[in-house]
């Protein structure tokens, strides 16, 4: 069957786009993530208020062909994908295209368009670039060990909101709104301040009861802040030490078993391994 030079231009294109194991694909990435930057310094600048009208103005010039680029460049992965509305879906897809909208959204809101510091996020296909698989394993150990932990800490969460609540409803009951504690929310926020070790100093007690309160509620927020640290602590070195474990799996060939998680081959025999996710 004959290729059409539609089907071998949009091919073409697709290696370059998606593929970063060519030079041309990885050229692409690299031009790619300059053209991310320049335009997320472009946004930095036109945000300070000392510059000149005519500063702005080419600022703001820049940003339209920054986002005149990156609209080309979206709906280019658009037409060469294999799977143009799985890309669209994806984090990637949906990161690129919120990277070009704000532009476009600041001909009716002229502040939206700050909003295009989104584009940072796709930065992050540098990981891919670069082949970083140990930030990539190491990004993964996180999430287990977050989605693991993630019972304890909303009963974690849920304390600390209950005694936010009793606390500030003491406050506002000790030192009223003559201290400034016009409401039970504002007696919440104070607490909230005061447990996180922020202490911004706004809101104050001045009786001896509330200061005493004050007093406890300070030395439980140095307490309160270690827990959900030490159940990240755990929950990552569970995963950590999951992810160094050898694969469960036996070779057909020579019964080997101890092998790597990353392994295909097998160490003794050289004969392929089942896919990780088959086991």
């Amino acid at each position: 069957m004959t290729t059409t030079p539609n089907r071998t231009a949009r091919e073409r294109w697709r290696r370059i786009i998606f593929d970063h194991d060519t030079a041309a694909g990885r050229a692409f990435d690299v031009a790619l993530i300059v053209a991310i930057l320049s335009s997320v310094v472009v946004m930095m600048f036109d945000s300070l208020p000392g510059l000149s009208p005519q500063a702005h103005a080419l600022l703001r010039r820049l940003e339209w062909f920054f986002t005149i680029l990156f609209t080309v460049e979206y709906l280019m992965r658009l037409w060469c994908a294999v799977h143009p509305a799985q890309y669209a879906r994806s984090f990637f897809g949906i990161v690129d295209l919120l990277a070009t909208l704000p532009t476009y959204v600041s001909l009716l809101f002229p502040g939206g368009r700050f909003l295009a510091l989104v584009r940072v996020l796709r930065v992050m296909r540098v990981f891919r670039i670069l082949k970083l698989t140990e930030y990539v394993e190491g990004a993964g150990i996180l999430m287990q060990a977050l989605k693991a932990s993630r019972h304890k800490i909303t009963v974690f969460i849920f304390t600390v909101i209950t005694l936010v609540a009793v606390v500030g409803s003491l406050m506002f009951l000790v030192e009223g709104p003559e201290a400034g504690f016009t409401s039970i929310p504002m007696s919440m926020y104070w607490a909230i301040v005061t447990l996180t070790t922020v202490g911004y100093g706004d809101i104050a007690p001045v009786t001896v009861a509330g200061r005493l309160l004050a007093s406890v509620l300070m030395v439980l927020g140095y307490g309160i802040i270690a827990v959900p640290t030490g159940i990240m602590t755990i929950e990552i070195q569970k995963a950590t030490n999951a992810m160094s474990l050898p694969r469960a799996v036996t070779c057909a060939g020579c019964g080997r078993a101890d092998h790597d998680r990353d392994a295909e081959f097998c160490k003794r025999c050289g004969q392929h391994l089942p896919p990780r996710d088959a086991l």
